[in-house]
Order: C-alpha cells, then structure tokens, then sequence
C-alpha cells in the first residue's frame, strides 16, 4: 500500500495524488507546494494522506516540497488577477493572425513563470507565431492546449436544463462515458434536444440514476412477455420502472397497468402425468434413432 495525499489545482480540477514526504498532518483546505513534471505549483488539500493499493498509484509519485507560505499565497493572487488581461490579450492577437480557434481561459502558474492557454477548435492550428508573439508579449512561457467541447462548458460554467449550475462546473471532477442505451433503459425521449446538455454532449445526469433503473427492470418482466395480471392473460406493452408498474394489453384488446407484485409469468401447460411426458421423450428418441440408420444405409448405397 502506496500512502498519498489528493491535491487539486483548480475548483472542482481532477484529483492529483502526491508523496506526502513526512508531512502526515495535511487536512483538506491546506494548501501546499508540489512538484510537478511543469515545475513547482501551488495546490489545495482535499484528501489528507491515507493509502492506496500500489497498482492505483499508476507511476512514480512527486512529492510534496512544503506548505504553502504567505507570499507563495500572495504571488498565486496576484497572477490570477493578470489572467483576465492575458485572456483579451491572446483573443486579440488571435483574431489579427485570423486562426480558426477560440481561446476559453488562460491560467498563469503560482509564480508567474508559466501561462496556459485554453482553446477550442475544429481542426488542427498551427500556432507557433502566435506562441512566440505572446511569449515577447506576455513576458512569460506560453503554452498552448486545445479541449474538448466538455471541458470548456466546464471552465464557462452555466445553467443546465434542470435550472442549476452545471454539475461539470460545480463538483463534477470527471467525466464518465455516456451513451444512448442509458437514456432508452430510463425511457427518455430519443430526440437530441431533449438529452443534451449546453455542450452537445449527452447529459452527464443520464448516468446518476442508471443503477436503480437497472435493479427494478430486472425485476420486472420485459416488454412482450405473456403475464398473468388479477384481469386476465394478457402481454406487456410498457414498464414504468419508478412506479413500479407494467402497462398489459389483455386478451380483449384492452390495456390495464398493474402493479408489478400483482403480476405473474405465464407458463406453457405441460402434460397430463409423467406417463406421457415419458412416452412422448422415447418417441422422440426412437424417431431419432430410425432417421441415424437410414442415413446410414443411404450412404452404403
């Protein structure tokens, strides 16, 4: 077991695991310096240190260089109040060189050696002139990384159809894959407007609930079955998973909705008594026999 500490770097960022280097008193809201493979960065505790299997650390762990002091503090608030200006300083130098990408947010390191600029695009960019044009601009090492169109709903932030704040912008820390089957399994409308969210993507929500629609439809009968209901035979036509109901056409034509504990499979009648199940396997098993031995004499002849 692997002993680490969960830093994040930005609200509601990834969790990153660091070494805790002996300082095992870390509580979540401190904050501390780490290293990084892009140098040193300032970071905020939000698991204290405990361990973890070794096959999870998933590489070597960079270790935690001290806590964070009052100027390493005031150095971070000082750079993100620059990044406002470096945002409308890089759109406008993008728009001059006419480059087909939309800069999202720009993010200076704690000390100011380092900007990150966030952009969206559709296509490749070739965007080494407008790198170097910044760095002389900026006075600092720039670098360039492009995101998906998740990612910048979730550094814009907004308000989703459920008229909250997005969850990708507020806790949501990662993405989980999202498919259509989980919108058929909780029978939502199909149609595209209906399920996406403000980035064109599936609704993330899609998958919070999909652990209980799973259990009640697997105890529910499915959709075309024959069910025995307190009307009557008749086959299901709907499941209403949170009611816990099924919709049955009838043998009348009619359509009931019966509680899901009022319903029974039906079985296909079995033979009288066990005398003639018998009977009927060794005739079965005669029949197969006689068909053996005149294949095989057709093929001596």
């Amino acid at each position: 077991m692997a002993v680490v500490v969960g830093v994040q770097f930005r609200f509601v960022s990834k969790i990153c695991h660091f070494d805790p280097a002996g300082h095992t008193d870390l509580k979540p809201g401190d904050w501390v310096v780490v290293d990084t493979a892009r140098g040193r960065e300032v970071a905020q505790v939000v698991q204290p240190p405990h361990e973890i299997p070794d096959d999870a650390v998933g590489g070597s762990l960079k270790p935690v260089v001290r806590r964070a002091t009052a100027w390493d503090m005031v150095q971070r608030d000082r750079y993100m109040h620059r990044e406002e200006d470096a945002l409308q300083k890089c759109r406008e130098r993008v728009a001059a060189y006419g480059l087909p990408m939309k800069v999202i947010r720009t993010e200076y390191s704690f000390d100011g050696s380092r900007l990150i600029v966030y952009f969206a695009s559709e296509q490749r960019v070739d965007f080494r002139a407008l790198v170097r044009d910044l760095a002389l601009l900026l006075h600092t090492r720039v670098e360039m990384r492009q995101i998906g169109v998740r990612d910048e709903a979730k550094m814009l932030g907004g308000l989703g159809k459920c008229g909250r704040p997005l969850c990708c912008a507020s806790w949501l820390r990662e993405f989980s894959p999202v498919s259509i089957k989980m919108a058929k399994l909780q029978d939502l409308p199909l149609s595209p407007s209906e399920i996406s969210g403000v980035c064109g993507r599936l609704l993330c929500c899609l998958s919070y609930e999909l652990d209980t629609y799973t259990e009640i439809r697997e105890q529910l009968p499915k959709v075309g079955s024959e069910v025995t209901t307190p009307e009557g035979v008749g086959r299901v036509r709907q499941i209403h998973a949170l009611k816990e109901t099924v919709t049955v056409r009838l043998e009348d034509g009619s359509l009931v909705e019966v509680p899901a504990a009022n319903i029974f499979p039906s079985s296909p009648p079995e033979p009288a008594d066990a005398t003639q199940r018998g009977a009927g396997t060794h005739r079965t098993h005669t029949n197969r026999k006689a068909e053996k031995e005149r294949g095989h004499k057709s093929k001596r002849s």
